[in-house]
């Protein structure tokens, strides 16, 4: 079979956020490989229905869905389409269009639904070219349907992808709506039942309670056995007997019990009112979490997988059917009816109430996950260091470098960790200067309570790299203070400023340091994600969303300038988060010649129906070229066929609550750093490390490698960053064929 000339594609199932902007990203690249690309309305309906619900795709005609929430093709169940009548013809709709490449984006069972299809295209043709329907010709000419998936589900319950396209939005509305509540609930120390989507698929409920501090979490991975309630109580009494004023429980929609008898909101509520004389509140979030603008990474994860689509079409037209999916940044490719059949399995297991199975085939991050949040949401901890055979630690908990959301998260997890391990967890005030200085005081089970989702840095930060006599003075601290450890959460001088300590350790005293990266620019080594860069993207986004909003009905560009220092990440993921049509980044710099020819192009733009420019700068993308500079010459140059605007976002990136990105990523990797520090510091000669995150995994780097891994004479690692692959993607998708 050729490499197929023209392609449709279409959105089924529930929608999710994102849906448009895969839709977007799959119509541009096809565009731009040569194809012609149609799009489908109404979903599987619409292929059977024909006419006007299959129409060709032109570049503008997805302007402007990138930020829209739910799917603008529509979506619907198809009864026709279960039927030989409908398949006969939605095969005849797309052969009289020479169409014989198709692009679903849905849940298990839309994709099922057109595999099925795909199965029986040949046997199609025969019954439509014997019924005179369909041209010997066309049919020949179309022998077979190419397949590609991409997973569109809030639940997040797909094999072959760490995530599926609306997971991260939904996890924003939870957490936007239990914080809200947290507020009411600590008023008047009440206890809420929150109940979130998830039939068949415990994500939301996990991953919204690492994300909130919910209290207890039920969810259908694993059933609730003889006596949940006696736990469930236990825990919320004893969170009552330290003082916690409001408590969250957290349930997914489809929890049974190990008899098979389904567990609601409103027998959790019963159970709390007799049990605990509790004054409990039910709340259903419903379908508040599929709607509403998509977050910034399901815009990214939905472009990134529908770029990959196309290129999986054009390079294997005859393969099997691939589901594109995502692992850590990377996109990866499994064949689609494997997939699908992991998934099942999972429902089997559960239904079967197959804890181990269940747990382990959703993935090992959600295992860890889960017995993870088991800790953190005892009142108290468990034993000490000696019961479990080892001597008690005390570990120093400190901030560098610049303000981050997720910090007072980090420090959250990495406290009670400690603490459940038999340790004492010491404060650090004032990053290290505090350290210098002595501001040192110990922390206990409560003093983080609340602070998951609390902004800025409790603990104070900055900037300040010791030199040689602060080494000294930070020695004298250390041993005054008996201090086993340091859990450094924080930036690029964070990190100078523990590589200085480490190095000097021999002079002075040698003890195990751990860095844990939390920096909005994302310019740290051997991680693909630090702590707060999720949140800073996500504020601009919301924020060039608004810009952008305000031009409507005007001809006008905005020039955005974003934060980054020396690194394009914010610039980059911005701009493909946001549709920018133009970003300028440190890593390339801005040449006179690029600046005339990005003014040819977006008078282009103009002349062709669009309404909104928008270029991003990264604010160390050239000290010649600045905003102002690049805003008077596009001013000038445009000769009045469009208006330019500038707008400098500012410190609002570093601020804000938390992402809950951010609070699952600091959960993931204060935890994983603080362990490892405790087993360093335990051992015989105790190293020095950086945890990050790698192809999603958690790795860990000596801290004595850290002048290998920068750019020298820039604050980013050494090329190349992963997100310098997407350079070619932003082009394409701001590029009007």
């Amino acid at each position: 079979m050729p490499v197929p000339s023209k392609l449709a594609v279409l959105t089924s199932g529930g929608d999710a956020a994102g849906m448009n902007a895969a839709v977007r990203a799959v119509v541009r690249s096809g565009l731009a490989a040569g194809m012609e690309v149609f799009a489908v309305y109404e979903g599987l309906q619409g292929l059977v229905d024909g006419g006007e619900c299959i129409r060709p795709m032109s570049s503008p005609d997805v302007g402007g869905i990138l930020q829209q929430g739910g799917t603008v093709l529509g979506t619907a169940r198809s009864a026709d389409f279960r039927t030989r009548d409908g398949l006969r013809r939605a095969a005849g709709n797309l052969v009289s269009r020479g169409v014989d490449a198709l692009v679903v984006i849905g849940g298990d069972g839309s994709l099922m639904g057109a595999n099925e299809f795909r199965t029986a295209w040949p046997d199609l043709l025969e019954e439509l070219v014997d019924a005179g329907t369909v041209d010997r010709s066309a049919a020949d000419a179309h022998r077979q349907l190419s397949l590609v998936g991409l997973v569109g589900s809030i639940d997040n319950d797909m094999a072959g992808t760490d995530m599926t396209i609306g997971a991260d939005t939904a996890l924003h509305r939870i957490t936007e709506a239990v914080d809200a509540i947290q507020s009411t609930a600590s008023s008047h120390q009440r206890t809420f039942v929150i109940e979130v989507m998830g039939r068949r698929c415990g994500y939301l409920a996990l991953m919204g309670s690492l994300a909130t501090g919910a209290n207890f979490v039920l969810i259908p991975e694993s059933p609730p056995t003889d006596g949940w309630q006696d736990a469930m109580c236990a825990v919320l009494r004893g969170g009552r007997t330290i003082g916690r004023r409001a408590n969250i429980v957290m349930i997914a929609e489809g929890v049974h019990d190990t008899t098979g008898q389904p567990v609601t909101a409103g027998d959790v509520k019963t159970v709390l009112e007799q049990r605990l004389a509790e004054d409990a509140r039910v709340t259903i979030l419903g379908h508040v979490q599929r709607g509403g603008a998509p977050s910034a990474f399901d815009r990214y994860l939905a472009t990134v997988v529908g770029y990959a689509a196309v290129q999986q079409l054009l390079a294997s037209p005859n393969g099997e059917p691939q589901l594109i999916g995502i692992r850590g940044h990377r996109v990866t490719r499994a064949p689609l009816l494997e997939c699908v059949a992991t998934t099942s399995s999972v429902a089997d297991a559960i239904a079967a109430h197959d804890v181990d199975t269940a747990m382990t085939t959703r993935g090992g991050n959600f295992s860890r996950s889960y017995r993870l949040l088991q800790t953190l949401v005892q009142a108290r901890p468990q034993r000490a260091a000696t019961e479990r055979g080892h001597r008690s630690l005390r570990i120093a908990v400190l901030h560098g470098g610049g303000t981050a959301p997720g910090m007072n998260a980090a420090v959250r997890v990495a406290v009670r960790i400690g603490m459940d391990r038999g340790h004492t967890m010491l404060a650090v005030r004032n990053g290290f200067r505090g350290l210098a200085a002595g501001t040192i005081d110990e922390m206990d089970w409560m003093t983080v309570s609340g602070w998951v989702s609390r902004p800025g840095a409790e603990l104070g930060t900055n900037r300040f790299i010791p030199g040689p006599d602060d080494l000294l003075r930070i020695a004298t601290q250390i041993g005054s203070h008996r201090i086993d450890g340091l859990l450094v959460i924080g930036g690029w001088a964070g990190y100078v400023a523990s590589h200085r300590l480490d190095s000097s350790a021999g002079e002075h005293l040698a003890l195990p340091i751990m860095c844990v990266p939390a920096s909005i620019n994302n310019d740290l080594p051997d991680s693909e994600m630090s702590i707060g860069a999720d949140t800073a993207l996500n504020s601009i986004v919301s924020d060039v969303d608004k810009i952008k909003a305000s031009a409507v009905g005007s001809d006008r560009c905005f020039v955005v300038e974003v934060m980054g220092r020396d690194c394009g990440f914010l610039a980059l993921m911005g701009g493909v988060a946001t549709g920018a049509e133009q970003v300028y980044l440190p890593e390339e710099g801005i040449t006179l010649q690029r600046l005339r020819d990005d003014v040819e192009a977006l008078s282009l733009g103009f002349a062709n129906r669009k309404r909104v420019g928008l270029v991003i700068r990264g604010e160390g993308a050239d000290p010649v070229f600045t905003t102002d500079f690049v805003q008077a010459m596009l001013a000038h140059e445009s000769h009045g066929r469009f208006d330019v605007r500038s707008a400098v976002l500012g410190h609002v990136q570093q601020g804000g609550v938390p992402s809950p990105f951010d609070r699952i990523q600091a959960t993931r990797l204060a935890s994983a750093g603080v362990e490892h520090l405790i087993a360093e510091a335990l051992g015989d000669h105790p190293k020095s490390a950086m945890v990050g995150l790698r192809n999603g995994r958690v790795v860990f780097t000596a801290l004595d490698r850290f002048p290998d891994l920068i750019e020298q004479g820039a604050q980013r690692p050494r090329p190349p960053e992963w997100w310098m692959a997407l350079r070619p993607l932003a082009d394409i998708m701001a590029t009007s064929p």
